[in-house]
């Protein structure tokens, strides 16, 4: 038989039903970014290190602003998607797709906001090459009669690249990843 007060179960400091029980000592993320849960993980999975579970998120707490990439991410995505022009115009339009692929080889494993923002930008790329080099082959196979109808091509898949990297330099200075269409995903 037990005395009226007194309990059986093991010492809990913790236990809400014990008289003068401590509240748990806040988690890594408790009062910090929306969201948050003391369960976090940290990048590498390790539990309780502050990070969110699943690792990095572009805007979390290393980030600038809400939902949106840091500083030098955001710099990196708009030179992913602005290098891609200014290839077009150094190469003669024939490697447009060099500037996005020197970008996702220095920062795929730095930053999966570049990474994806370059891996469009040369993905999107190749199928313009492609398209534009369909083209040259069109004409060389019609002697140049092609060309009559080639011209106005180039020019619209000149302004469609242009107006796609703009939306995509536009969407990174906001710190959000662009997805291009008509991609040859090659890189991801």
């Amino acid at each position: 038989m037990t005395q009226p007060g007194h309990d059986d179960r093991p010492y809990d400091s913790t236990d809400p039903q014990r008289p003068g029980a401590v509240p748990p000592p806040p988690g890594p993320l408790q009062g910090g970014y929306p969201g948050a849960s003391p369960q976090g993980a940290s990048p590498q999975g390790a539990p309780g290190q502050g990070w969110p579970a699943g690792g990095y998120q572009p805007g979390g707490p290393q980030g600038s602003g809400a939902g949106g990439a840091g500083g030098e991410e955001r710099t990196m995505m708009l030179i992913a998607h602005l290098s891609a022009p200014v290839s077009f115009l150094v190469s003669g339009a024939w490697l447009p797709f060099l500037g996005p692929l020197l970008v996702w080889l220095f920062y795929k494993d730095r930053s999966p906001a570049v990474r994806t923002a370059a891996a469009g930008a040369f993905n999107f790329n190749i199928m313009m090459t492609i398209a534009s080099v369909v083209t040259w082959i069109s004409v060389i196979i019609t002697l140049g009669i092609g060309l009559i109808w080639a011209i106005p091509i180039w020019i619209v898949l000149f302004v469609v690249q242009v107006w796609m990297h703009i939306k995509g330099a536009m969407k990174a200075s906001n710190g959000e990843v662009y997805t291009y269409p008509w991609q040859i995903r090659i890189l991801s």
